[in-house]
């Protein structure tokens, strides 16, 4: 949380709605640890990574949904490496992301 803790204290600052993702498991190879944090805005703005880049689109258009239900969301993404290049897991492991709204 500290690499993502100095942008999402601006935008709260500035009263943006925050949804934050949250690697809460791993399976194989993963590209980041459990732990790793996203902080993704209504307006669009992102800071943090749960994947090195490779599902980022995925869970940002996911955090955006968060935002409008107020609702969180466990997702879950891997592949077998036979066809990790195509869903851009290259790792061939998995990853489960929890996203939730962070409360003012």
């Amino acid at each position: 949380m500290q690499d993502i803790l100095k942008e999402v204290e601006e935008w709260r600052a500035a009263g943006e709605d925050i949804a934050i993702a949250t690697v809460v498991k791993t399976t194989g190879p993963a590209p980041r640890f459990e732990g790793a944090k996203m902080a993704v805005t209504r307006s669009g703005k992102l800071v943090g990574s749960v994947s090195g880049g490779c599902v980022e689109g995925a869970v940002f258009e996911e955090a955006q949904e968060v935002l409008k239900t107020r609702k969180p969301k466990l997702l879950k993404y891997g592949i077998s490496k036979a066809t990790a290049w195509d869903v851009g897991l290259a790792c061939g492991g998995g990853i489960e992301v929890y996203v939730t709204l962070l409360e003012k």
